[in-house]
This record gives C-alpha cells, structure tokens and sequence, in this order.
C-alpha cells in the first residue's frame, strides 16, 4: 500500500476534503479510520475541525445524527470502505427517515479497482455505492482530485435541501493519499455556495387551498417534523390562530407549537380519540408529514373532510390521503397560505377561537381519562416525574424502548427537540445520538447535559460508546431502563401469540461496565429516579443511571378497526 510519510506534512487529496467542508461551512467531523481512509484522517492532524471518534460506524452515523439536528447544518461523516462504509446504513436510513442532513464521506479501494474489475482489493465490492442507493438521497464517486471541491458541495446542497437528507461522497484511496498541490490550490479561507434555493410552492396551489380553509367551520392542523425541520413554527402558530384551529403534533413534530398555546391539542395520535378528533375536521391540514403507519395510528385514520397537505417529499404527497398538495418547504408553504387568507379576509373571532379551545380540553379530558384508567400508575408516574425533573432545554434523545413509546405521546417537549428513531425504528439511536449533540454543542461554545434513554436491548448496541464518552468528556447522562430483554418485542408477542420467544437478554451489571470506562454510574428505583436523573445532569459530566424495572405500554386503541369492529 503507498503511503505519505507521516512527518512532511505534504498537502494531499485528504486535505482537500476537509478543507472543502470547512469551506461549506463545517466546524466539526464524527468517524472512525480505516485503511483506505488513512489519508483523510491524516489530513485531520492539519485541519482545525473538530473531531468526535466513535467505536462503530452505525454509532458513529448516530452521532452525526445528533450532530445535524444541534447545529441545524449537514454533519460530516467519515467513513472507510467496504465493512466500514456499510456498517453505517442503518444509521443512515433514520437520518432518510427523519430528514437529518448527513454527510457520509466513503474513502473507496483506488481507482484503478472501480467498476468490479475484482481485482481483490481488502474491501473490495463490485459497486460498493449500489447498496447505499435505496438509503440515501445522492451519491457520487469522485474519480479524480479536481472534482472534490464541486462534488462535494453538489452533495452538501442536496443533503441540505427540503426534504433534508444524507448523501454519499466516496474518494478512492489513490486520490486521497496524492499530492495535491498542483492540481487543487488551498481553499483555505474559502466560502463553497452550501445553501440550497429554498423549495418555494406554486402560487396557484396555495391560492386554491387557502380557498378550502377560508370556507372551513372546523378545521384542524396536523403537524409533523417537517415542520420543525423547516423552522416554521411561527408560520404555524400565526396561521392556526388565524383560523383559530387546534393543532395536533405528530412524535417528529412535538415542538411545532408548544403545549402552552390555547390552540395545542399535544400529539397522542395512538389514541382513537384523537384519530377520531382529526377525522372529524372539514378541513384537515397536514404539514410536514407523510402520516405514515405511527402518525396513522398504524394506517387506521380516515378523514372525512377536505384533505390539504404540505410536504417537502413529493413521493409522500397524496400517497395515503388524496387531496390539494402543495409541493413546499413547510416555512414558505405556511407563510403563503397565511398571507393568502389574510387577503381573503380570513381572521381569528371569539366565538371560533372559544369553540375550538372546548373540543380540544374535552379531547384532552378524553385521553387523560383513557391512559389514567389502564392500571399504568409506575409508566405514567415515571415520565411525568422526569419531565418534572429535568431542566426544560434539556435535549433528549430516546431509544426504540418502552418509556419512550410514552414519551412519545407523554412528553412535553418545552422547546427542546424530541428526537428519537422512531423515523426508521432500528435500535440504538438514543446514546450515540446525545453524544454526538453534545459534541455538537460544544463544537458551538454551547454549555449544558444532554440526556439519552434506552432500554437495555438498545444499550447493548452503543455499549462500546462509553468510551467515547469517556475520552471526550461528554456531558451525557445515559438512563438505561434494565428489563432483561426486548421489552416491546416481548410484550407485542405475548399479545399476538401468547409467549414471547427470543427477547429475554442476560444482564451484565451496566454500573460496573460504566465505572471500568472511569465513567460514574449509579443503580435507582423507579421513585427515585427522576431525582438521580436531575443529579446527574447537574454534574455535568458523563454518568450512566440504571433502572431495573419492568414497564408496560399503555394498551393500543387502533385494534378494534384492524380487526373491522366498532372503533
């Protein structure tokens, strides 16, 4: 294998990389060497962006995940061939799913091996990007040191453009480790156009539909992540107290409104009453959302009124609910919309706003009842006292795991982003995804702990990350919920079959685990754990919290229309 010697500190194809994503804008890169990357992470030891060293790739595009969503920019990800590139997929796939700016940059064999000439190369693949193109939302190869700077920005653009996504860049190694000087000038200093035209809608369109919502006696607005991606949370608060309509928020879309405000009717959409609530609208208002199986209450929701739906994704227009689409970034589409209804008039009165305020405490009233009556008394304490409990801007990132299925409908967000994995719902997001924010924090000059949850199941995916807690000093407080298994898989098969088979886990003792990183941990109850939470982020310092229970999930309500019964 060539290589540059370690001590000229020569110029090469690495650094052209990094100094294009410094030039896009970049302060900070998550990723782990391997061998045919060596030249981008020599080009490191030159650069002035910060670097978070993960464990393992799928960690590490977690990282990125959380990276992305703290500084609101594409988050780089470095990334070596062949098993390394593609231990990252399903990271990937959440960042697809939640619309999270990613930028995964492959180091590939050289460029004499592209093309599958099987000339056997480690890691070698007869087209590595293949596999990342049903995940992603572009790729490329760059095949000489020239088009890095061009390919690069062309990536970073398309990852930043509504609906925001990740991208792949793959560099040979050949290209990595040459000299660059004669054939790429420094870029140091540089600015690369990074920003993507905003996706505006057709007037046309937003004219129609704000004909459809000037003539509704009960609309509702249905908001999702979309919303929070865009920044359009003021555009939505303006426009549903224009027309005085309750908002009700998908898990992605919790801080679209927050509770506080008159109009908010939260996001317990696995409730039939709240299904039935957003049913029963004569114009319905779906921004930012696909409505998908979760937001569907597992594609049981059937509206009956007039259906208007912004989306960012065109592929998800019209595709489970026909009505008037408005291809848009949800800022620009929300504005629109109520500018046009400003023109026509449209303006909040009383009596509306009054009526609206009454069905939404009576829904309330309705789920509060439903979710207090199921003999749920520890879950529901539990959540409630964390909120309670934790600091109000405090970041929470949540596993795939049974308290955070009620925090998704549970859990007033107050401002800080709700961020779990239940885009793509694989395991192990919550702890490298808080790592990965609080590194992002700090990258911004930013202060305070952020806060990851996981059942044990999830924990055990992102265990080796403790290290990188450790060796990086993150202020992240890992609550690990211990039940000695897969929790939701153990309780949804034991409701469908009547046992459950293959969920049940051994039990390592996570506080000694966490001590041997030098990493402070403490076991606690269910009373006292929001307590021992709060601690812990008062610290300020990494500290792994282990609860050993057993919780339950509240009981579904979408069964009855499955089965074709009475809802």
């Amino acid at each position: 294998m060539t290589t540059h010697s370690p001590d000229t500190g020569q110029r090469i194809g690495g650094d052209v990389v990094l100094e294009t994503l410094v030039a896009l804008g970049a302060r900070g890169v998550v990723g782990l060497p391997g061998q045919h990357a060596l030249g981008l992470f020599d080009a490191l030891r030159r650069s002035d962006l910060a670097y978070l060293s993960a464990r393992v790739e799928n960690n590490a595009g977690f990282m990125a995940d959380g990276l992305a969503r703290v500084t609101g920019e594409v988050a780089p990800l470095l990334l070596s061939t062949g098993p390394g590139a593609l231990t990252s997929l399903a990271a990937l796939q959440e960042a697809a799913a939640s619309s999270i700016p990613v930028l995964a940059l492959s180091a590939q064999i050289p460029v004499a091996g592209l093309g599958g000439g099987r000339h056997g190369y480690l890691h070698e693949l007869p087209q590595q990007s293949d596999s990342f193109r049903g995940v992603v939302k572009h790729v490329v190869t760059v095949r000489t040191m020239a088009q890095i700077p061009t390919a690069m920005a062309e990536a970073w653009r398309i990852a930043a453009a509504a609906p925001q996504g990740p991208v792949l860049v793959e560099v040979p190694q050949d290209i990595l480790l040459a000299p660059a000087d004669a054939l790429v000038p420094a870029l140091e200093g540089a600015a690369l156009a990074g920003t993507p035209a905003p996706l505006a809608p057709i007037a046309e369109t937003v004219d129609f539909a704000a004909a459809a919502l000037a003539g509704a006696v009960r609309p509702v607005i249905f908001a999702g992540g979309g919303v929070v991606r865009a920044g359009a949370q003021a555009e939505l608060a303006a426009l549903a107290e224009r027309l005085d309509a309750p908002v009700v928020t998908t898990f992605s879309g919790k801080t679209a409104l927050p509770w506080s405000h008159p109009l908010s009717a939260q996001g317990w959409i696995e409730d039939i009453a709240t299904t039935e609530f957003l049913e029963d609208a004569d114009v319905l208002l779906i921004v930012g959302s696909g409505v998908g199986e979760l937001s569907s209450n597992y594609h049981t929701f059937r509206p009956r009124g007039r259906v208007i739906q912004i989306e960012a994704d065109l592929g998800k227009i019209g595709s489970n609910h026909p009505g008037i689409g408005i291809h848009a970034d949800a800022k620009l589409a929300l504005g629109g919309l109520d500018a046009a209804l400003a023109g026509l008039g449209r303006s909040s009165t009383e009596a509306r706003r009054s009526d609206a305020t009454a069905q939404i405490a009576q829904l309330l009233e309705t789920v509060r009842e439903r979710v207090e009556g199921q003999g749920r008394e520890a879950e529901l304490a539990l959540v409630r006292g964390l909120r309670d409990a934790v600091p109000a801007d405090t970041r929470v990132y949540w596993d795939m795991t049974i308290l955070a299925y009620w925090a998704w409908s549970a859990w007033d967000a107050r401002g800080a982003e709700f961020a779990s994995a239940q885009g793509a719902g694989g395991l192990g997001y919550g702890f490298p995804a808080a790592l990965g924010a609080a590194f992002g924090r700090r990258v911004q000059g930013e202060t305070g702990a952020v806060l990851a949850v996981s059942g044990d199941g999830g924990a055990l995916y992102g265990i080796a990350e403790l290290a990188v807690a450790a060796q990086h000093d993150l202020p992240v407080v890992w609550l690990i919920v211990d039940d000695g298994g897969y929790g939701v898989l153990r309780e949804y098969m034991e409701g469908a079959f009547g046992a459950a088979t293959a969920t049940e886990l051994a039990r390592p003792n996570y506080v000694a685990l966490a001590e041997s990183f030098g990493i402070a941990a403490e076991e606690t109850t269910l009373a006292d754990a929001p307590a021992a939470v709060a601690r812990a982020l008062e610290a300020g310092k990494p500290r792994v919290i282990v609860l050993s229970a057993l919780l339950e999930l509240f009981a579904p309500t979408h069964l009855d229309r499955l089965s074709g019964g009475a809802a």
